[in-house]
């Protein structure tokens, strides 16, 4: 739901499936290991957050969102710090 309001698509992600990139790895988060991805769409650069049940060998997305650029340094890689 909250991915219509945000203007991103399953599609989206899929078409983005070689320009995945993790920029971020918590595999200790508190139920699943997970990752945040970059990735790149025709229409935008985008984040994906996902976790990956190892045992049933399931990736669940989690969240999928437009990086604000103030809190990203250029290229949406890296957070800014503070």
């Amino acid at each position: 739901m909250r991915l219509k309001k945000r203007a991103l698509t399953a599609g989206m992600l899929h078409s983005a499936l070689e320009s995945l990139e993790v920029i971020e790895a918590c595999p200790h988060d508190k139920y699943l290991p997970s990752f945040l991805l970059r990735g790149e769409s025709p229409e935008v650069v985008f984040h994906a957050h996902i976790a990956t049940d190892l045992e049933g060998g399931n990736i669940r997305v989690v969240t999928m969102y437009v990086p604000d650029p103030e809190e990203w340094e250029q290229g949406l890689r890296t957070r800014r710090t503070r």
